[in-house]
């Protein structure tokens, strides 16, 4: 490849943040306020999904939902729920790049804001503060390609 043909590819790629933004969120205090008088010994419990769909060629929106379920000696203290999204202008890059781009990167820049969602809420609930630890989407990407991998070579063999 030319100079010339590499600097028209990088030229024609594109990746623009359109919108952040809060889809949905839930929070769910069952247990209040007899739970405030109890001995705080959490157990955190952390779901969570992503998701990406065309909306109009080249735009793509990707949703990152997220539970978190806190209990104290068996007890729920409370549920949250947060689908945090974003639409994203993505253009030129091949079908791997894209999914790279979709299932990973995307969820990487949602992440913050989504967090802090959390944060606040619970702090709005009267609960100590719960600040969620950085999540490593690449890590996770491929974990996710590495696992897709060994299920087509398992068919392959199984299929020989």
């Amino acid at each position: 490849m030319t100079e010339e043909t590499i600097a028209k590819e990088q030229e024609e790629q594109q990746f623009v943040i359109q919108r952040i933004y809060l889809k949905d969120m839930s929070f769910e205090s069952p247990n209040t306020p007899t739970i405030y008088g109890e001995e705080w010994d959490p157990d955190i419990s952390l779901q969570m999904n992503t998701q990406a769909r065309a909306v109009g060629a080249p735009f793509f929106e990707v949703e990152l939902d997220l539970t978190v379920t806190v209990k104290s000696k068996e007890q729920t203290a409370f549920l949250v729920e947060i689908k945090q999204a974003g639409v994203f202008h993505i253009s030129g890059y091949d079908a791997d790049e894209m999914n790279h781009l979709l299932a990973s990167y995307c969820p990487t820049i949602l992440f913050p804001y989504a967090r802090e969602a959390i944060s606040s809420l619970v702090s709005k609930g009267s609960f100590p503060e719960l600040h969620l630890s950085p999540i490593n989407f690449e890590a996770l990407y491929a974990q996710r390609l590495e696992e897709l991998k060994q299920e087509e070579s398992a068919v392959t063999t199984e299929e020989s």
